[in-house]
């Protein structure tokens, strides 16, 4: 089991870390990744390293997920075959924790293990209402509910760290990126409780509330902004045609059949871009007929909830059509995602390790290969 902790510009809780795990388990290893912190941290680095942490990274800051993905790299070379639990340098994960989470990975050695905090008790407001949106976006995106998808304690098992390292993300988007394509490529999940400690407000955290929330949640921004500019157009038709000719059939069906050509060259293209959905033309060609599918499914229901809204309750017309589009929202995201879009994706398989990592020489104990900041 290897311990693995980016770090950008710590302070002495990274050292007081460092310092609880070696008198915990003495010939425990700890790998410190410097994400290009600079000489004022120099200091910290070196304290870390003199506890016997293995100290590597890179010149120049460039996110925590290239900082994870080195931390794997190095692993995978000079200790092939362990586990790897990563914790935040900032305080919030207890050494009770860690091992919390190192014990799950034992019992669980397919899965990722997440410690997931509770959220009780004062936790910062920005804090708490992140983590809700991320529980939201993530259990829309997948149907999967987790309880914390934004922890940086996590447990990955050996035959992992290959294909951590091929999943995109510089910043902090990469971890819940990795989780996103856990479930996609049929990894388990499993969470353990730990405690949420929030320090002097969260002031040491370097998550740029609005650039890296962008970054997090871009997978469903666009299909959102898809979904909004289909709606649009499906809206303006629906309500042309229902001036020009009365008739809520025709209305419904010719603005959606436009609408939805748009919106599948959109999704195609962009939001589900890179399966073999978009890409080989028989496939493409599949992916058509069940997106087609799809339409006429939703059309049907499009049609019936307007009628139900607009004659038997009955609601006017702007706000049913709305309330109606919302509901079929979250159905028309999940039925591209897995059937329309990702049906004919090979699914990945979790990495063979002894094919994947070649051999390695045993390092020293307490190596220190830091490079100097620029």
């Amino acid at each position: 089991m290897i311990i693995l902790i980016p770090a950008y510009e710590p302070d002495t809780r990274l050292v007081d870390l460092v310092g609880a795990i070696r008198t915990a388990e003495p010939h425990q290893r700890i790998v410190i990744v410097d994400d290009g912190s600079g000489p004022d941290f120099a200091r910290i680095f070196d304290l870390a390293a003199l506890l016997g942490a293995d100290v590597i990274g890179h010149p120049v800051n460039r996110g925590k997920g290239v900082a994870l993905r080195k931390g794997f790299a190095h692993i995978a070379e000079q200790f092939p075959g362990h586990d790897v639990v990563c914790a935040d340098c900032d305080g919030q994960h207890t050494l009770t924790d860690v091992e919390r989470v190192a014990d799950a990975l034992r019992a669980h050695s397919t899965s990722i293990v997440l410690g997931a905090r509770q959220f009780a008790g004062d936790v910062p407001a920005r804090s708490r209402f992140g983590n809700t949106v991320t529980r939201f976006v993530f259990d829309l995106v997948t149907g999967h509910r987790l309880q914390d998808t934004q922890t940086g304690l996590r447990g990955y098992p050996a035959s992992m760290l290959a294909w951590l390292q091929t999943i995109p993300g510089d910043r902090f988007e990469y971890e819940l990126d990795v989780l996103l394509a856990a479930e996609r490529s049929g990894f388990g999940f499993h969470e353990v409780p730990i405690a949420t400690i929030y320090l002097d407000e969260n002031r040491s955290s370097h998550f740029r509330t609005i650039r890296d929330s962008i970054r997090v949640y871009v997978p469903v921004v666009k299909f959102c902004l898809s979904s909004l500019a289909a709606f649009a157009i499906d809206a303006t038709l629906f309500f042309v045609l229902m001036a020009a000719t009365g008739n809520l059939v025709l209305s419904v069906v010719a603005a959606r059949v436009v609408s939805a050509t748009v919106n599948f060259t959109v999704n195609r293209n962009v939001v589900f871009r890179g399966g073999p959905a978009s890409t080989r033309g028989s496939e493409r060609r599949a992916a058509m007929r069940r997106y087609a599918s799809l339409v006429g499914l939703l059309m049907g229901a499009n049609y019936l909830l307007l009628r139900l809204l607009t004659v038997m309750l009955p609601i006017p017309l702007a706000p049913a059509k709305l309330l109606t589009e919302l509901t079929l929202f979250a159905v028309s995201y999940q039925v591209q995602r897995r059937v329309v879009f990702g049906r004919t994706a090979p699914r990945e398989e979790p990495i063979d390790l002894e094919r994947a990592v070649p051999a390695a020489r045993v390092p020293t104990p307490g190596r220190h290969d830091r490079q100097p900041a620029a």
